[in-house]
Formats: structure tokens, C-alpha cells, sequence
């Protein structure tokens, strides 16, 4: 066997302590509202060292899920209420890579919403060079075989990634990137479904006529193709169209 293989990796300490906490609470063994035993007793059930507990639960408040109180102690919080785009990860991890359908209803609509208007902007903003990117990726689609869901995956990350970038508005790309994990998962699963597929080459025909329309600066044209294509992968997602 010549193939080169990936060095196994395993988790710190830490990071399983935090996958731990993340679960009790996700699944709701931990409840909104309840305040979690001391450091010390609660370290010994876990069977870790106080400090491990401590930098885990730091990182836990970070994400939302507990606040922790001077004097009072640490609450599990309603991550709905206090939980940042940081818990995204660990909502995916939990659910094995797989969302509900209101989870999932969710990002779309996040999606909508969002990318509709990057590829409005797009089409005002984006720049000479910003176009050869487009030209590149395009290029990367038509050659890539369309039974290559993982590789199908990432350029099409990468595309919408770029239509955020030309958006010329600093903070869409921060948050395409922040939904990468969730971002990536729905869309692996829509090209698992499809690979191999007459779907694949409508996605690509689609992302060629987003980049003609953000070429000509045709704003509204850009947005109703966001549109179109993003209705039209919800449709197949769910099984929809056949």
C-alpha cells in the first residue's frame, strides 16, 4: 500500500471535555436554566483535573451555551437566546453531520436571505481580478468529474465564498466562513445524492450564469439567478424534483 495516509487525530483532553459538556446539554441532560455542581465535584465525575473542566467551560460560556456567574456558580444557558454562530459546529457534531428539518428549513432561509443579496452587490462591486477567480472556478467545475461529491463540495463552498468576497461588504464573507462546517455539510449532501447526475451540470450552468450577470453589472439579473439556484437545490435537497 503506497497510498499516503493522514496521521490519526485524536482530541486533547479538553476537546473531549467539551465534547462531553456540549452533548449533556444538547440532548437536554443538562437543562436550560440548571446550575452544574462545583468545579471540584463535577471534575471528578468527568474524570478530569479541575483545570481541564475550567478551560472547557470558559469555552462553552464563549459559544453560549453556560454562563458563568462570579459567586454563583455556572447555568446552562438557551443557546437560542445567548449562543453565537460558534455553536454552529457543535450543533453539527452532535447530530453525526445531520440536521433536522427545522434546522435545515433554517438555513435555507439564512441562505435566501443572505446570499441573494452578496450576488446583488456582487454584480456593482466586484472587480477585474474578482472575475478571473470566477473564471478559474468555472473552469475547475467543468473539469472536475461530476461523481466527485467531496471535490463537487468545496468548489461550490469556494463559489459562493467568492460571490460574498466581491460583494465588496466586509462582514458576508466572515459569515459564509462561520457557516462552513453547516454550509458544507447540506451541500455534500445534496451532491452525494446527485453526483453522477444531469444535477451537477445544472449547478454548474447556473454559476456561469451568475458570474455573466455580476460580469455585466446587472444587479437585479445576479439576484434572481442566487435565487433561482438556491430554490432550485432546496428543491432537489429535499427530494423534491427527480
Amino acid at each position: 500500500m503506497n497510498t499516503p495516509l493522514e496521521p490519526l487525530k485524536v482530541p486533547s483532553l479538553k476537546e473531549a471535555c467539551i465534547a462531553r459538556l456540549e452533548q449533556l446539554i444538547l440532548s437536554g441532560e443538562l437543562q436550560i436554566g440548571e446550575r452544574l455542581p462545583s468545579e471540584r465535584e463535577f471534575a471528578a465525575r468527568l474524570g478530569v483535573s479541575r483545570p481541564v473542566l475550567h478551560e472547557a467551560l470558559v469555552d462553552l460560556a464563549a459559544k453560549g451555551l453556560v454562563e458563568i456567574s462570579p459567586r454563583r456558580g455556572v447555568y446552562v444557558c438557551d443557546y437560542r437566546r445567548s449562543g453565537s454562530v460558534a455553536i454552529l459546529s457543535s450543533l453539527l457534531s452532535f447530530h453525526n453531520g445531520r440536521f433536522g428539518e427545522e434546522f435545515t428549513q433554517s438555513m435555507l432561509e439564512l441562505r435566501l436571505l443572505l446570499e441573494s443579496e452578496t450576488a446583488r452587490l456582487a454584480a456593482l462591486h466586484r472587480t477585474a481580478e474578482q472575475l478571473q477567480e470566477f473564471e478559474k472556478l468555472l473552469e475547475a467545475e467543468q473539469e472536475a468529474a461530476c461523481d466527485d461529491a467531496p471535490l463537487l463540495t468545496e468548489l461550490d463552498f469556494s463559489f459562493h465564498l467568492n460571490v460574498a468576497i466581491a460583494s465588496g461588504n466586509l462582514v458576508y464573507p466572515l459569515i459564509i466562513n462561520s457557516f462552513k462546517g453547516v454550509y458544507t455539510s447540506l451541500s455534500g449532501q445534496f451532491f452525494r445524492q446527485h453526483c453522477g447526475s444531469a444535477v451537477v451540470g445544472e449547478v454548474h450552468r447556473f454559476h456561469v450564469q451568475l458570474v455573466r450577470a455580476i460580469e455585466a453589472h446587472s444587479a437585479e439579473a445576479a439576484r434572481q439567478i442566487m435565487v433561482e439556484m438556491l430554490e432550485h437545490g432546496e428543491r432537489y435537497l429535499k427530494g423534491e424534483s427527480v
